[in-house]
């Protein structure tokens, strides 16, 4: 098979393969934003393939990177976009990263189909980038030979579908495993978590949270996202006052050379920064921006120190401040309302009551809002039917005589019920 015909086979199909292995897996390190220890992104946007090379991400290229991993670094990101590949190749990536003493979060960042699924569902932490799909489905292969071959391999590749589901039921717990991959399930970023395949769906930083690396900030316009991060590592002696310490491909620790990945700058990375450092000429080669670059740190390297606040005194965002005394002004009038209701129904248990006539009820307000305490224990203490009689009116007692009766109309007595 000549060069030319191998390069448009296997999993790449119709889609040209990429010309160097770095296009779709590679790795970086970079400080962790608590500053202590560094996190590696490991991207994996290719097929999972034995073959290595070209041809897809092997368990050779997985181990080698991790081999070469600083001891440092305690997080592992491992950023997925797979339709999937050999299963075994899978499953020796996914034991890999179990192995090593960092925890692994996968990162789905478009597809985790198949043996690629595996490794995502078998990480420490699984997260669903939006818009992204898992898809799982039963092994297949193909294979030739007698019944009695045959046989033997739909055996094996039953025994295999086994495996997978230990892997998956680990995440997720007991489903009808083999239903869904029987169906080639495929499933949104939401099922995804709803089946219990990933933990959460967000949106995780690449390269390791970089707006956060170094002591000296960076304005956010001058990195436009975090792949631009990785080119500056061409240039550590000019750069690392920018970004300490400068982003680097790992050290191996492994005796050999290692194979390492040349960094190039894209001329619209080398336009962006020439426009924010004011440099107009268009065709400044990139020793000229570098120079201005130089002047423009050097300008930075002494910033005039802000002046101390008194003891006692916080400083605090203007919107912030805005929104605090918003919200105390919120909870003022609600609390108001709460006491005016408060005070409202006392008094209308006075009257309810007959402690109090309606005219007195304004009075009795005041005094409220001005002593509730005070207030509300002289109205209980105050006789009931005294201020408006609320008792029954035109009920007498065999017995009673008219006078009784005409005090009872007015005042009620101990015979008839309150209401």
């Amino acid at each position: 098979m000549t060069e030319d015909n191998r390069r448009t086979t296997r999993y790449w199909g119709s889609v040209p393969p990429p010309e160097t292995k770095r296009e779709f897996f590679n790795a970086v390190t970079t400080p962790a934003p608590s500053g202590d220890g560094s996190i590696a992104t490991i991207r994996m946007y290719g097929p999972i393939d034995s073959w290595g090379g070209y041809w897809g991400i092997s368990t050779k290229d997985v181990s080698g990177v991790l081999d070469s991993l600083p001891d440092s670094v305690s997080q592992i990101n491992l950023r997925i976009n797979s339709p999937g590949g050999e299963v075994f190749e899978g499953i020796a990536i996914l034991n890999l990263l179990r192995a090593h003493k960092a925890k692994v979060t996968a990162v789905v960042d478009g597809l985790a189909a198949s043996a690629a699924s595996i490794i995502a569902a078998g990480c420490d932490e699984t997260v669903m980038s939006p818009g992204t799909q898992m898809m799982i489905h039963s092994p297949w292969m193909i294979t030739w030979g007698n019944a009695v071959d045959l046989r033997k391999n739909a055996d094996m590749l039953d025994g295999v579908e086994r495996s997978c589901i230990e892997i998956y039921q680990a995440k997720a717990g007991t489903k009808d495993w083999a239903a869904l991959l029987a169906a080639e399930t495929w499933l949104t970023a939401t099922e995804t978590v709803g089946l219990g395949l990933a933990d959460r769906v967000a949106t995780i930083p690449d390269a390791g949270e970089t707006a956060t690396v170094g002591d000296q900030p960076i304005d956010e316009d001058d990195i436009e996202d975090a792949a631009m991060v990785i080119p500056i590592s061409r240039f550590p002696d000019r750069v690392a006052a920018a970004v300490a310490p400068a982003l680097q491909t790992p050290s191996s620790t492994e005796p050999g050379n290692p194979n390492r990945k040349e960094l190039a700058m894209s001329d619209a990375f080398l336009a962006g920064v020439r426009d924010r450092l004011g440099v107009t000429d268009a065709e400044a080669s990139e020793e000229t921006v570098l120079t201005a670059l130089d002047q423009a740190l050097a300008e930075q390297a002494d910033p005039t120190p802000t002046a101390a606040l008194p003891e006692g005194v916080v400083a605090i965002d203007a919107a912030v401040l805005a929104n605090l005394q918003t919200q105390a002004a919120q909870g003022a009038a609600a609390r108001a309302e709460q006491a005016q209701t408060r005070r409202d129904g006392i008094l209308d248990a006075a009257l309810k009551d007959g402690r109090i006539a309606p005219a007195s009820r304004a009075h009795f307000a005041a005094l409220l809002e001005s002593n509730e305490e005070g207030t509300t224990a002289l109205l209980n203490s105050m006789p009931k039917n005294t201020a408006i009689p609320v008792a029954e009116l035109g009920f007498q007692p065999p017995e009673a005589s008219s006078d009784d009766q005409l005090y009872a109309m007015a005042w009620g007595n101990d015979t008839t019920e309150e209401v």
